[in-house]
């Protein structure tokens, strides 16, 4: 399976996931977030040796000198919150990104969207709330598509994992779930080591 986490510090986390071979390290930028990302740390994810994970900056309706000046020669992925359609998903992608088209999930009407996204290296279906920790609609999961293309997000942690990979879900994208309850938008490293360990051990 593999594993993204979302709302990273670049000091605090990225070596603990690099050293853990998370797949993909979520960064936010986006004002209203506890985890936006403060634009003047982005030049210390420079100082990694990213190994075989790749960086995703986490935006909503991104400007094109946005992109350009501040995502393209620092990440590997951009993840799409916001209106996007898919000639803007391609636009985006001509400038030299992947990309990641995020679908809100309310029922199973709003499953089929993906569809529209062909231009989207990855589907990521969300929850309403976002960045909230809210539970993705069990009934609803067996009704996704399947594989490594399609990511879901939505009160994912160490104590479920089991469940989903018993459902099918090849990819699975971690935020809040990795955080103390008292420390909104800090990843607790416990937490994380306890997530890996524990879909690892259903892996063997």
């Amino acid at each position: 399976m593999k594993v993204k986490i979302c709302g990273l510090n670049p000091i605090r986390d990225v070596q603990l996931c690099i050293d853990l071979k998370v797949n993909f390290l979520g960064f936010v930028f986006y004002e209203k977030s506890p985890r936006n990302l403060n634009l003047n740390e982005i030049q210390k994810l420079k100082n990694y040796n990213r190994k075989d994970s790749l960086f995703v900056a986490v935006t909503v309706n991104p400007k094109n000198d946005f992109i350009k000046n501040i995502i393209l020669n620092n990440f590997e992925y951009i993840q799409l919150h916001g209106s996007e359609k898919n000639e803007r998903v391609k636009e985006i992608k001509s400038m030299g990104l992947k990309t990641i088209k995020a679908i809100k999930v309310r029922d199973e009407t709003d499953i089929a969207k993906y569809e529209e996204y062909k231009d989207a290296d990855i589907i990521l279906f969300d929850t309403p709330g976002m960045e909230k920790s809210i539970k993705f609609p069990e009934n609803l999961i067996s009704k996704l598509p399947k594989g490594e293309r399609y990511a879901l997000a939505g009160s994912i942690s160490h104590e479920n994992i089991k469940n989903f990979v018993k459902l099918g879900v090849k990819f699975c994208d971690l935020s809040s779930s990795l955080e103390l309850d008292t420390q909104i938008g800090y990843k607790d490293h416990q937490k994380i080591k306890r997530f890996i360990k524990n879909l690892n051990e259903i892996k063997n």
